[in-house]
């Protein structure tokens, strides 16, 4: 995969988020199941498994909305490794037994794989923490200890977020601190637990990735929460006035698909301040999601090069302004620090002159997705035939309606125009999408789990604007068929996206597609 400069080579893979996996707790975990995924992608030659960021949900449930940038996420803890590590009983497990298996109900996480997860903890730490456990903590010590104290304060506060803290604790007086410290310490420590876990857990699907040869195509999304410990800790490097609100917040300008544009609240950076120490915060935020991931892709890659400025106080995007981002002084910086850039760049929407430059200086893969293909003529940049090879081909994204869903609802001149351009019948427009993908020059092709299953709108994962109902997607193995795999690994090496076009572990069978 080419990114950053890298050597060019021709690869598939599949996007799906880690808490859409199967399993008995009511939501994906990084135990077993996982392992038995990445035992899936290389039978079927998938070299890559693209997530969303991996950081822990609030409200809302977005991964994309972290109550920290380094930290995991506690409800993909394998609760069956903590039973047999001896921290739970197995009994202990049976109100998440008690969850279904096809939508993950974050509310009933919450209220039962939460405090399952604090009664592990103290039997944890009842025996006594272990010398990697306390090297665990002193090793990230960085962002840890900071994340521990807010999340213990956050729940001492009923959830609400740091904003509405008492002031003194609000803008972190030394004193203030120490307190908290002393007071919550069961609860810090319960957290840096937890993270111990996650970490853990996390390694060993790493690793257990890397010896089949499936790399980690994981999330940063540009932009961080405000009621996050990111924010808390470094409000020096956020545009706050003293109280430690937002003077202003980012979003997307008004366009062809929303009048009002989109407010996303998000604080803006300081990108002045960042400078000064060389984005030494941005640097130590790639370098740890780089201890986790093989490669980056960094959401709304077009901020960089400018973004849109909305006052705090404006209700929509409307009354907002294009402001300078760092551009390739910011990325100059990351590739001298980190040795290079293993990156995506997610530059989708409307993408002006000076975002291309910023991507092409770098030698930074972009994107194209199928389904924005259809709505124009032959010189749409999103058909095919018009790839560059230094790109990653989505049929869609985590964003994105399924391509099944997206078809039955598109106007049906775009219908036409994908039928008439794969040459395909109304029945065959989805396997003819995802050959298509595979088919083209691009050298990174990702297809959402959802495509290759053939489901429809009911499987989407994500409505950008709708509040609640998202994230919530699993699969079962039960259906999945059994000439998938094999069909998928026809297509990797028919189309030269495994090694050397060499074979792979499954057997081909025909199939109807």
């Amino acid at each position: 995969m080419a990114a950053g400069g890298s050597d060019s080579e021709r690869v598939a893979g599949v996007l799906l988020h880690p808490t859409s996996l199967p399993g008995p707790h009511g939501v994906g975990e990084l135990g077993a199941e996982a392992l038995r995924w990445i035992d899936y992608l290389a039978s079927a030659g998938q070299r890559l498994w693209q997530v969303l960021p991996l950081g822990p949900t609030g409200y809302g449930d977005s991964p994309y909305q972290s109550f920290s940038t380094f930290a995991g996420n506690p409800y993909l803890i394998d609760v069956r490794q903590l039973a047999r590590e001896g921290w739970l009983e197995e009994r202990d497990l049976g109100p998440l037994r008690e969850l279904g298996a096809a939508h993950v109900d974050f509310g009933a996480l919450y209220t039962r794989k939460l405090p399952l997860l604090a009664k592990a903890a103290d039997a944890f730490l009842a025996a006594g923490a272990p010398p990697e456990f306390d090297a665990f903590v002193a090793r990230n010590a960085a962002w840890l200890e900071d994340y521990a104290l807010y999340m213990a304060l956050k729940g001492e506060a009923g959830g609400a977020a740091w904003t509405e803290w008492p002031a003194a604790l609000r803008l972190r007086e030394p004193s203030a601190l120490s307190a908290a410290s002393e007071r919550l310490e069961h609860e810090v420590r319960r957290q840096e637990v937890w993270q111990h876990w996650f970490a853990a857990q996390w390694s060993n699907v790493k690793a257990h990735a890397e010896r089949r040869e499936v790399r980690v195509l994981g999330d940063v999304p540009i932009f961080v929460a405000l009621d996050s410990a990111d924010v808390w800790a470094h409000r020096e490097l956020f545009l706050l006035d003293a109280a430690g609100r937002p003077t202003v917040v980012a979003g997307v300008p008004p366009d062809y698909f929303s009048a009002t544009g989109q407010r996303w609240g998000n604080p803006l950076y300081r990108w002045d301040v960042m400078r000064q120490d060389g984005y030494g915060w941005w640097v130590r935020r790639l370098r740890h999601a780089l201890t986790q991931l093989d490669l980056v892709r960094i959401d709304h890659f077009r901020g960089f090069a400018a973004y849109w400025e909305i006052p705090a106080d404006e209700p929509t995007a409307v009354k907002g302004r294009w402001a300078q981002g760092p551009g390739s002084e910011l990325f100059d910086a990351l590739r001298a620090a980190l040795g290079g850039l293993p990156v995506v760049a997610e530059d989708l929407g409307v993408i002006t002159p000076d975002v291309e430059e910023l991507r092409d200086a770098f030698d930074l893969p972009g994107m194209k997705v199928l389904q924005f293909a259809f709505a124009g003529g032959a010189d749409d940049p999103y058909l095919p035939h018009n790839y560059p090879r230094n790109c990653v081909a989505y049929t869609g994204t985590h964003d994105n309606d399924t391509t099944l869903g997206w078809y039955r609802q598109a106007p049906e001149v775009e219908k036409d125009h994908v039928r008439r351009y794969l040459g395909r019948a109304e029945a065959e427009v989805l396997p003819g999408l995802v050959r298509a993908a595979y088919a083209s020059v691009a050298d990174t092709v990702v297809v959402p789990w959802q495509d290759h299953l053939g489901l429809g709108s009911d499987a989407r994962m994500n409505t950008p604007g709708r509040p609640e109902g998202n994230w919530s997607w699993r699969f079962a193995w039960e259906d999945v068929p059994g000439w998938l795999a094999p069909h998928l690994a026809e297509l990797a090496q028919l189309y030269g996206r495994v090694p050397s076009g060499g074979p792979v572990d499954t057997p081909y069978r025909q199939s109807s597609l």
